[in-house]
């Protein structure tokens, strides 16, 4: 006769490796932009897409990398003599 109790805990081990492994296969995750680069999570980057520009950060959602729009525009820098200042 099978022990039922080792064979629960012999999937539920499983399960738990195979989360693991996914999570730690998360972390390997890019997102790409249109021209190809490819940028970690948690990185900014100004994207254009249709015409318009933002400001966008890599991101996990429901473990899919995606972009995650942070604001319209992004930032320059515009030399005034020596001074360089943000816009």
């Amino acid at each position: 006769m099978v022990d039922r109790r080792a064979i629960l805990l012999g999937m539920t081990a499983a399960v738990a490796a195979l989360l693991a492994a996914e999570v730690a296969s998360a972390h390997n995750c890019t997102c790409r932009n249109r021209d190809g680069s490819k940028y970690q999570l948690g990185q900014i980057a100004c994207l254009r897409v249709d015409g318009n520009v933002y400001l966008a950060r890599c991101e996990m959602n429901l473990n899919v990398s995606t972009w995650r729009k942070l604001r319209d525009g992004c930032p320059t820098a515009a030399r005034s003599g020596a001074t360089l200042t943000a816009r």
